[in-house]
């Protein structure tokens, strides 16, 4: 009895032990990832700012390093030792920085514009929390239907780039509010999207920073560019894998 006693204590130490060691470097990233997003959310519905423009601004600008950060854990990932809980953990993250952050974002930007408008307030919450149930289903998937040559339905981090460059320039609401359920039905399809390689991926890195830096100066030069270039990927890149790469 008392030696079943010891080795059950000896496997709990063990386990605690075993909970940090399983973490890797890429999960690090991962995990900023996910404070990123939190920050987010903080300076949204914080008063550490007075200015609410300057608290969209930053709070738009900690989800844009949320998905660098995402971005680069992939990279860390495959070039150091596999993880055991990577999967799991950057999903988790990513639902924090690309599904929650930008639906609390989203709904801030345009709390003023429905206030006193009740239905046009039951709209955009019911659009958010289908953006949110889509989005928690894909991101709890993903590992299961991944794929080394395609994702399968639009990616999450796609689709957190579309509404939030839409929202940050407030986009009306009669017009955001389709495109929130279309790009969430999206995420959900079973249309394959190409991975994209190292070079686009390094070019999307740069359209990002680029908005981190210039914001809405020059005519919201920076996060249009990073726009179209999310919309076509979006629009084209389906067609793209289904009629050309096949056939290579």
């Amino acid at each position: 009895m008392l030696r079943e006693e010891i080795l059950l204590k000896q496997g709990k130490i063990q386990l605690q032990k075993s909970m940090i060691k399983l973490v890797s470097i890429a999960d690090v990233i991962s995990l900023t990832n996910a404070i990123f997003g939190f920050i987010a959310v903080i300076f949204l519905l914080s008063e550490l700012i007075s200015n609410e423009d300057m608290r969209l601004r930053i709070s738009f600008s900690f989800i844009l390093l949320a998905l660098l950060a995402d971005g680069l854990d992939g990279v860390v990932a495959r070039k150091t030792r596999k993880s055991e809980i990577g999967e799991y953990l950057e999903s988790i993250a990513d639902m924090t920085s690309l599904i929650i952050a930008p639906a609390i974002f989203i709904y801030v930007v345009y709390l003023d514009s429905v206030f006193g408008y009740i239905f046009h307030h039951i709209y955009i919450i019911i659009a958010l929390i289908l953006f949110l149930l889509l989005g928690i289903i894909r991101l709890s998937s993903f590992h299961i239907m991944k794929n080394e040559k395609f994702f399968v339905g639009l990616p999450a981090s796609a689709s957190a780039i579309i509404l939030l460059v839409m929202a940050y320039f407030e986009v009306e609401l009669i017009y955001i509010l389709p495109v929130i359920i279309l790009i969430s039905l999206a995420m959900i399809t079973n249309i394959h999207f190409p991975k994209p390689q190292f070079r686009i991926n390094t070019l999307a890195a740069i359209f990002i920073i680029l908005t981190l830096i210039m914001g809405k100066n020059l005519y919201g030069f920076a996060p249009i560019l990073l726009l179209i270039a999310i919309l076509i990927y979006s629009i084209v890149g389906p067609v793209y894998r289904k009629f050309f790469v096949k056939k290579l």
